[in-house]
């Protein structure tokens, strides 16, 4: 089953722009800056109590980030859950019906596996399932 929300994603079009605008909203710098190349994205971590905020700005125009933000503009991209089995909560949600965006799950930022629920299927939220690497 789905735990916590492991974090809220939120699209950016400057990352510089958007770590200056965070680190003045939430009294703090982020704790970790991160590539994901195959991705073409740069996140950014923030802390805000025990939650956590990753802003995402994209490398290259192609990127899933900056077609978002052409359609959609900047704002929150994703609401991520952490989970302890991500292959067994993706069979378990395949079950009861949602469409899977990833065939198998991937390297994520942040030391984790990860896999996308479409959507459509989840009253417009797109939502990701986040499993901590432990090897």
């Amino acid at each position: 089953m789905l735990g916590k929300i492991e974090h809220l994603g939120i699209a950016v079009k400057d990352l510089d722009k958007a770590n200056e605008t965070y680190t003045k909203l939430l009294g703090r710098t982020p704790y970790k800056q991160e590539e994901v190349a195959s991705e073409h994205v740069m996140t950014s971590f923030f802390m805000s109590g025990e939650n956590k905020i990753e802003l995402l700005a994209a490398t290259h125009e192609d990127s899933a980030i900056s077609k978002y933000i052409a359609k959609r503009g900047e704002g929150i991209h994703h609401v991520a859950f952490a989970v302890e089995n991500i292959y067994e909560e993706l069979e378990r949600l395949k079950k009861e019906g949602f469409t899977i965006l990833n065939a198998e799950p991937k390297k994520g930022a942040d030391n984790k596996l990860i896999a996308f629920v479409h959507p459509k299927d989840s009253n417009g939220v797109l939502v990701e399932l986040c499993q901590e690497i432990t090897e």
